[in-house]
């Protein structure tokens, strides 16, 4: 009789514990709001990566409404998620709220124009890493992986050769650990020389950070590599360990 009681004492427990638990999984905030060029993959992007969420137990909500950045909404999700947003996308108390959500350990990911984004924000400049300056044609070109280790990388090819639009970026921060280098004897076009990076990760003011430039085409959302390089730096800015 004991026993029983013992056992129903337990299962009660983890009844008890059960909604904690399910509270505590990962939260990903996807943002698209562009007040630039607005790039036609976004939807396709959202898409993808929420089937990549219900495939690997995260949650999404996608908007393109900045009033989302706000301390009482932010603290709801574990990262934010810019998809190619453009131009300048907040006002002054919206900043200030996606500032302190990094602070306080949120996790950034930045996909393709997220460097085209907050021009006059040098706060967002350094948490991003580097700014967009130009790009040539669509092209054909070839990545050397510098990573093969990090999650975001390690399922990538060591001379990785795909078709995307290729950014020049400014103001390149020294800080960046560097995933990707993009070989820009590969394509026509580069204007950083034999350092392009493409894709990077930083921890920075409190939070970590994942950075990819590729993006630019509907194409991308259904390439196994480039949705598995996603999901790396998600994962990564979660917090997650490699052995997960």
């Amino acid at each position: 009789m004991k026993s029983k009681s013992i056992s129903l004492s337990v299962f009660c427990v983890l009844m008890l514990m059960t909604p904690c638990l399910q509270a505590q999984s990962e939260n990903l905030l996807i943002f698209s709001k562009t007040e630039g060029y607005r790039h036609k993959s976004i939807d396709a992007g959202i898409v993808a990566i929420q089937k990549l969420a219900k495939e690997n137990d995260f949650n999404v909500t996608a908007t393109e409404d900045a009033t989302y950045f706000n301390t009482d909404t932010l603290k709801n999700y574990t990262a934010v998620l810019f998809l190619s947003t453009t131009g300048d996308i907040f006002n002054e108390e919206q900043q200030n709220s996606f500032k302190k959500f990094i602070q306080s350990g949120g996790g950034f990911v930045g996909i393709h124009a997220a460097t085209d984004t907050e021009f006059d924000w040098p706060w967002y400049g350094k948490l991003i890493g580097a700014y967009f300056i130009s790009h040539p044609k669509q092209q054909q070109a070839t990545l050397d992986i510098v990573d093969h280790k990090h999650m975001a990388t390690k399922m990538l090819p060591k001379k990785w050769s795909l078709f995307d639009e290729w950014y020049n970026f400014k103001d390149i921060s020294k800080d960046l650990y560097v995933l990707a280098n993009l070989d820009e004897s590969s394509y026509s076009g580069g204007e950083n020389g034999s350092h392009h990076p493409i894709s990077w990760v930083q921890e920075y003011d409190g939070g970590k950070m994942f950075y990819t430039g590729m993006g630019h085409t509907n194409e991308a959302y259904a390439d196994t590599n480039f949705l598995a390089h996603v999901l790396g730096g998600i994962q990564y800015v979660f917090g997650r360990s490699e052995e997960e």
